[in-house]
């Protein structure tokens, strides 16, 4: 599977790795200067239970800070779904190099793709039906391109970015702003053209929301039986119908009975809010006579069945 990426993105990808290597490697990796200089290494990273990938950019920026010359080859995509036992790629280089990446870039690739894998439930959930999941603000401090990049790469969509690009005016914007109208024409008058939605919590809100003019409705906190009289009224008395996104309480086992009512969107918070990395693996095995004493020579596991339809993109760190 092919995850767009830009070039805001290629930027943010750099600087999230910059800053992760900063933090953990500093001044030097003590530990891996105990290996001789001339010890190479092969590696494979191995994840123990099913996923969806998703983190390829970081892993691959990682090991390219590190050291240009470690070679990563990659038996799935972005995207793709993951048997437990699976082989997702294999590093060669050295051995100090690789030994220095490990841990940021399995950082990045738990992470991320723990963000697909969820993602993928939910999207799995709503499937059969035209509603799409979405994500929300609610990422890890920093990495909020990165989580949104590993939604699209679980099949989800992704909600405004930030404060900036897009109208979101809730309980207390229109308290403050003198009511939902009032909210809904000063965002028109401030910023021409940006989307404006509206959190509305029962039907009163709904059908002033609706005579405003906002473009999408999020329906928030309301039942299975709300949300389907919800997508009744807006057929009946707006022209054209609002979009119509449900949140609150958007566990897995409500996905399917929510996206049935009809709404466009549901969006959900845990999907990056409530991560449990993936559990992953990096295994080693020396190449040189240098290994060092009683350093164990493990073989890497076979691949899965599915690795032989896999893209087998080669791909030497190198800067570009």
């Amino acid at each position: 599977m092919r995850i767009e990426m830009d070039a805001k993105l290629t930027t943010e990808i750099s600087r999230n790795v910059e800053a992760a290597l900063a933090e953990d490697v500093g001044s030097g990796d003590i530990t891996g200067e105990l290996i001789p200089a001339d010890t190479t290494a092969q590696a494979t990273v191995v994840t123990r239970e099913a996923m969806t990938l998703a983190g390829r950019p970081w892993f691959d920026e990682v090991c390219r800070r590190v050291d240009a010359s470690i070679e990563v080859t990659w038996n799935h995509d972005d995207g793709d779904r993951v048997d437990a036992g699976a082989v997702l790629c294999e590093l060669q280089g050295s051995a100090r190099s690789i030994l220095t990446a490990e841990r940021t870039a399995l950082n990045f690739l738990q992470l991320l793709s723990a963000t697909a894998t969820v993602t993928r439930q939910f999207v799995d959930a709503a499937a059969g039906t035209n509603c799409r999941v979405l994500d929300t603000r609610k990422t890890i401090p920093g990495l909020r391109l990165a989580q949104k990049y590993a939604v699209r790469c679980g099949g989800g969509s992704n909600h405004r970015i930030g404060l900036f690009d897009a109208f979101l005016i809730k309980e207390n914007h229109i308290l403050s702003a003198g009511g939902i109208a009032a909210a809904v024409a000063s965002a028109r008058e401030s910023s021409p053209g940006k989307p404006v939605e509206v959190e509305v919590e029962n039907f009163d809100e709904l059908r002033e929301a609706l005579s405003a003019g906002a473009e999408r409705l999020l329906l928030d906190n309301f039942t299975i039986e709300q949300l389907a009289e919800a997508v009744v009224i807006n057929k009946q008395e707006s022209n054209p119908p609002a979009e119509l996104e449900a949140s609150g309480n958007m566990l897995l086992e409500r996905i399917a009975a929510v996206a049935a009512t009809g709404v466009d969107y549901i969006s959900v918070g845990a999907l990056t809010k409530n991560v449990r990395a993936v559990d992953l693996s990096m295994r080693f095995r020396y190449r040189s006579s240098a290994r060092p004493p009683g350093a164990p020579c493990r073989r890497p596991p076979g691949r899965s069945r599915h690795a032989a339809r896999a893209s087998r993109a080669t791909r030497k760190c190198s800067a570009a």
